[in-house]
């Protein structure tokens, strides 16, 4: 029988989805990793063992399969004490050359998707009292050339953990926003040379953030002495946010 503290994690299998479990993992959380890669599955259980973690295929924006996650994650401990909403997509284009099915597949996953999960966590939250919910959002809700469609779901993902937070802050639930920057996943990694090292030199720091960052401060958030911080958006951008041109 499992005595740990349940936490669902989306977008798991790799970069900083996977940081997240590591660390949730360590804090002694039992984990539900989910994403659509099914290679996810060996990846995290031979790292973290049958006994931390399980994986399910499934993807964030279909309703159905959503309700599914939930229903079965109670069926079978009973609760949820934390929801990591991590999973998303990026189709970049100037807006000139976008297509529709590139925005809304952009929408579909990262704020339609990130929906569905919020929607039966804070079910399954409000009737227990108790939880956290933290949405991965990014620094680029701010806004960023050629990102028309992903800036606009992290804005609304931005703007849906403002509302959650106001619906269900009297049940004891907390939902919060992690908002990363440049870090060093897979994804930067595909980047030409002199390209990184433009968005390298344009930040503050001078540097990449790591996938730990990231996961370091959804630990804050979910951890049991944050329980007064909600509606908040944390920045993990080497001070990008603060206005450093590009």
């Amino acid at each position: 029988m499992n005595n740990r503290p349940i936490a669902i994690v989306t977008g798991a299998a790799k970069g900083i989805g996977k940081a997240i479990c590591k660390k949730l993992v360590n804090d002694g959380f039992y984990v539900v990793a989910v994403d659509m890669d099914p290679t996810g599955e060996d990846t995290l259980i031979n790292e973290f063992g049958k006994d931390c973690v399980e994986f399910i295929k499934m993807s964030i924006s279909n309703e159905q399969q959503v309700k599914e996650l939930f229903e079965g994650v109670k069926s079978k401990f009973g609760t949820v004490s934390a929801v990591v909403n991590n999973a998303g997509i990026i189709r970049d284009n100037m807006i000139w050359n976008m297509s529709v099915d590139d925005f809304d597949a952009v929408v579909n996953v990262n704020l339609k998707g990130t929906w569905l999960m919020c929607r039966e966590a804070a079910i399954t939250m409000k009737e227990q009292k108790s939880g956290r919910i933290v949405n991965i959002a990014s620094r680029a809700w701010l806004g960023n050339r050629g990102q028309s469609n992903y800036s606009a779901s992290k804005a609304g993902v931005v703007a849906l953990t403002r509302v959650l937070a106001l619906e269900l802050g009297k049940y004891n639930v907390s939902v919060n926003a992690v908002a990363p920057g440049l870090i060093d996943t897979p994804l930067t990694q595909k980047l030409a040379t002199d390209v990184l090292q433009k968005l390298i030199e344009a930040q503050p720091s001078k540097s990449m953030g790591s996938p730990g960052d990231v996961a370091n401060a959804v630990s804050f958030l979910v951890s049991g002495n944050t329980q007064f911080i909600t509606g908040q958006t944390i920045y993990v951008d080497g001070g990008k946010s603060i206005g450093a041109n590009m």
